[in-house]
């Protein structure tokens, strides 16, 4: 039991009206958007002494996790180097520091090491620190990079001379951190962020050198539902400026040799209509999904692509494979896609039409396209890992097919991959649907019906949470926990139309979905009815508040991390960054329709006097996803309504914002906490 009482929260109606129906928030006062509010900060201190209170005597339980995770980091590490000119790029992490080293080489991997950027020296006397994006310009000499030192997300780019190692004068600010170089090498292009709603809707031209208060706006995008990024293609021949919404793209394009020009349009937008582009040979490779819901691969004229006449298919549609991006090589073209839930890589020969899948024996794994900045060479590198397999990256040459393994992760004393079992199935939702699970266990620790359980999932955005190696998750494993990932509808865990069942009017299949893969899981043995754990972040901890007021006491606790939970105030509220980005997934609020199915769902207004599992919810003050004000009201109400004894927590860093802690090792520690509040539920001590 808990040494202390929770902190009340004082209730302070405030009506909201909407179609002639009103709801009460008696907790809208915990917004703040200075975050200096005193009675505000006040509460949420108060909070995280009721924490700390709660968890007082778990305290060793936690240091001892969080110190048995960071002991399983190799501390001395570096990147696969990448040729760019005659440069070799990577990054390296050294013993005790938390931020990467970005450095190269000129000539080969045998030359002097030349130190780019330290982020360790940059992070110095700052609580929280992030880099996001580096480029470096044609001529190899001015180093661009993005900085963020409040967590908000709201990125400066800085340039070094890497000539004389001086830093520039020239500050960009309010940035997304995308950047794109001209080939003159002094022009970047770079998108700005909307002052309020934090949207990126502006493209600017900077000129080493001159006044940021006159660099010149070469785009706006006056679309409020459209988020916008700009880009160098991988030819480097063009800068590409993408905007898009949920359901619509389109894309432009300017020579890296014309600064001063204009973009030009690769093809208007059209009603739900997404592409993406990638230049080769003079030529577009577009992956589009004009009357192709799982998408298809066109190839059309660089300047007659407006024309889809001129549209020539490459890769057909296919109802069973979703496909996802493409890549070109010397004579292949890669395309990352989904098939039978799986995501890998297929390749086709641009002259003899062959084709070859690259796949993996495991039953659950996962394959992407790794960074492979040229195209005039048939080697492809991929990541490659799996519940049980350590991240790789390696290296085949498609016309051969001999693989190499370039690098693989390595683990701190001993790991074996045979010790874990990784598992796929199937389990059936109430209307017939097949959900798949990953799931993943240690052996030898007891039957599985006896074991506590973990279900995890997203299940928003067509964010699909594939089946990855985790090395902080080892220490759930080795005390006998089981991991389960539920491929919820609302992902694309079986193609496009998996996505299209989980958004907007479905929105309700992916919390079933959970429910139902919770309980089919139980009905096959796997896991103990009495240690059911369910975990979900941001648009997943959406997903866990709704199956806590929908099926709670079905787990025996929940932690909902950075948890979108006040679905319609937030999404009624066009100030508040992302919301308008958004209306293609939840629906718009202001028409009546899904003013009602909104709020038959969200967490927050349906929270109800009934009994609830124990949660724990975690937020970050400067959250620019998830106002942090969200979480905080939903446990003030949970702990006014809930009808039993069982632990509402709320655990706010008051230093970051949606993606927690920003070093490699002070991230864990927020994992080991939660991590604590799990074991501590199941009755492990140690």
């Amino acid at each position: 039991m808990p040494k202390s009482q929770p902190p009340k929260a004082p209730i302070r109606p405030h009506k909201f009206t909407m179609h002639g129906h009103e709801r009460v928030d008696n907790y809208h006062w915990l917004r703040d958007d200075s975050r200096s509010d005193k009675d505000v900060l006040a509460y949420l201190h108060a909070e995280n002494d009721y924490y700390d209170s709660v968890m007082s005597e778990s305290k060793t339980l936690s240091e001892k996790l969080y110190q048995e995770i960071i002991d399983r980091i190799v501390q001395n590490d570096a990147s696969v180097p990448y040729q760019l000119g005659q440069y070799w790029y990577y990054s390296r992490y050294t013993e005790g520091k938390e931020y990467p080293i970005y450095a190269r080489k000129a000539g080969d991997m045998n030359a002097a090491e030349e130190v780019l950027l330290d982020v360790n020296e940059l992070a110095e006397g700052h609580s929280y620190y992030s880099s996001n994006n580096q480029s470096i310009s044609h001529n190899h000499q001015i180093y661009a990079f993005s900085e963020d030192t409040v967590s908000r997300r709201q990125y400066d780019l800085r340039f070094k001379n890497l000539t004389t190692g001086e830093m520039y004068p020239d500050v960009i600010k309010n940035t997304t951190g995308a950047m794109a170089w001209a080939k003159d090498n002094k022009t970047i292009f770079y998108t700005r962020k909307h002052p309020v709603t934090l949207l990126p809707y502006q493209v600017y031209r900077h000129q080493l050198g001159t006044p940021v208060a006159e660099d010149v706006l070469v785009y706006e995008e006056q679309d409020n539902t459209f988020y916008v990024s700009v880009y160098t293609s991988r030819s480097q021949q063009y800068i590409m400026l993408y905007t898009g919404a949920t359901t619509l793209t389109e894309m432009f394009y300017l020579p890296t040799d014309e600064p001063e020009g204009e973009f030009k349009s690769v093809y208007p937008r059209s009603e739900k209509h997404e592409y993406t582009v990638e230049d080769f040979k003079g030529d577009w490779i577009i992956v589009s999904n004009k009357d192709a819901l799982n998408s298809k691969v066109m190839q059309a004229p660089i300047g007659d692509s407006a024309d889809m006449s001129q549209w020539q298919t490459l890769v057909p549609h296919d109802d069973e494979t979703l496909i996802y991006d493409v890549e070109t090589f010397k004579d292949w073209l890669v395309i990352e896609q989904r098939r039978g839930g799986l995501r890998h890589l297929k390749a086709m020969n641009w002259h003899s039409k062959e084709t070859k899948i690259i796949q993996s024996d495991e039953a659950a794994y996962t394959m992407s396209v790794a960074y492979n900045p040229q195209q005039n060479h048939n080697k492809l590198r991929y990541d490659y890992d799996s519940l049980t397999q350590l991240s790789s990256v390696l290296e085949i040459n498609l016309d051969f097919d001999d693989k190499k393994l370039l690098k693989q992760d390595k683990i701190n004393g001993a790991y074996e991959p045979k010790s874990y079992q990784s598992e796929r199935l199937e389990v059936a939702a109430n209307d017939g649907a097949k959900v798949p699970v990953s799931l993943v266990y240690k052996k030898g620790l007891g039957e599985l019906k006896d074991r506590p359980l973990l279900v995890y999932a997203y299940g928003s955005y067509g964010s699909s949470i594939d089946p990855a190696f985790s090395l902080s998750r080892l220490s759930l494993l080795d005390r006998g926990f089981i991991y389960a990932i539920a491929h919820v509808r609302g992902s694309q865990a079986k193609g496009r139309q998996w996505y299209e069942d989980g958004k907007m009017f479905n929105k309700k299949n992916t919390f079933t979905d959970f429910i139902e893969v919770t309980e089919g899981l139980l009905k096959q043995g796997v896991g103990d009815t009495r240690r059911v754990y369910a975990w979900g972040g941001s648009a997943g901890g959406l997903l866990i508040g709704a199956v806590a007021n929908m099926h709670g006491m079905l787990y025996h606790g929940m932690i909902a991390a950075v948890p979108f939970v006040d679905v319609v105030t937030t999404m009624l509220d066009e100030d508040i960054p992302l919301t308008t980005g958004e209306f293609d997934e939840w629906g718009n609020p202001k028409n009546k329709d899904a003013y009602d199915y909104m709020l038959s769902y969200s967490p927050y207004d349906q929270v109800k006097a009934q009994d609830y599992p124990n949660l724990l919810i975690t937020t970050g003050l400067h959250d620019s996803q998830v106002q942090y004000w969200e979480p905080a009201k939903w446990a003030a109400k949970l702990r006014e309504l809930k009808t039993n004894d069982n632990l509402v927590l709320l655990r706010t860093n008051m230093e970051t914002g949606h993606g927690g802690a920003s070093g490699r090792f002070s991230y864990f520690k927020e994992t080991a906490q939660d991590y604590t509040f799990l074991l501590n539920l199941a009755g492990i001590k140690a």
